[in-house]
């Protein structure tokens, strides 16, 4: 399994390289909460963790980087990115990035199960959007918190609906599987 996370603008001062796990500091990756999953978890994220970084391309949580504010240039990212996602073999990606970072690398429509965020309102639901990044980064630590790792967007529904009220929407037309997630 892959996970790919954005990165998040709010971002912790440094001095020195730090881990790029301890740099990001935005909402999803409070949720994530990094230094409190276990051992076992974090060996599974160092892993199966992709954060797309506007400046460093793709990190591992472990690689060191420096404090940085630059948005993303998606033509001049796109080639690097591609270059270390390509080369990466797994039976499904779970895709946790906003939309600015979706247009950096396509990932392969059938093994990819994109998690959309809603939420209900007065019986209707609604697509959130800062809600949206916290729940992103509890499903990224409950999938690396799980018992099993999931092999297919079938599994992934099977673990992430333990937690969540959600749905599957099949890839069609060249579409990523899509996991509508009910906020709670």
């Amino acid at each position: 399994m892959l996970i790919l996370l954005p990165p998040s603008e709010k971002k912790r001062e440094t001095s020195q390289p730090t881990p790029a796990i301890a740099v990001y500091m935005g909402v999803l990756y409070q949720a994530l909460d990094w230094n409190s999953l276990s051992p076992a978890a974090k060996k599974r994220g160092e892993l199966g963790l992709a954060i797309i970084s506007a400046k460093y391309g793709v990190l591992r949580p472990s690689q060191k980087i420096e404090n940085y504010k630059e948005k993303i240039d998606n033509k001049k990212m796109k080639g690097p990115v591609a270059q270390v996602l390509d080369a990466i073999k797994t039976p499904l990606i779970v895709d946790c990035r906003s939309s600015t970072y979706k247009t950096v690398w396509a990932a392969p429509p059938e093994i990819t199960v994109e998690i959309r965020i809603s939420t209900v309102v007065d019986g209707v639901r609604t697509v959130i959007t800062h809600m949206s990044k916290k729940t992103r980064g509890e499903i990224a630590r409950w999938l690396l918190q799980s018992r099993s790792v999931p092999k297919t967007p079938e599994d992934l529904y099977a673990i992430v609906s333990e937690k969540y009220p959600c749905a599957l929407t099949p890839a069609e037309d060249g579409n990523p599987w899509v996991l509508e997630v009910i906020a709670v």
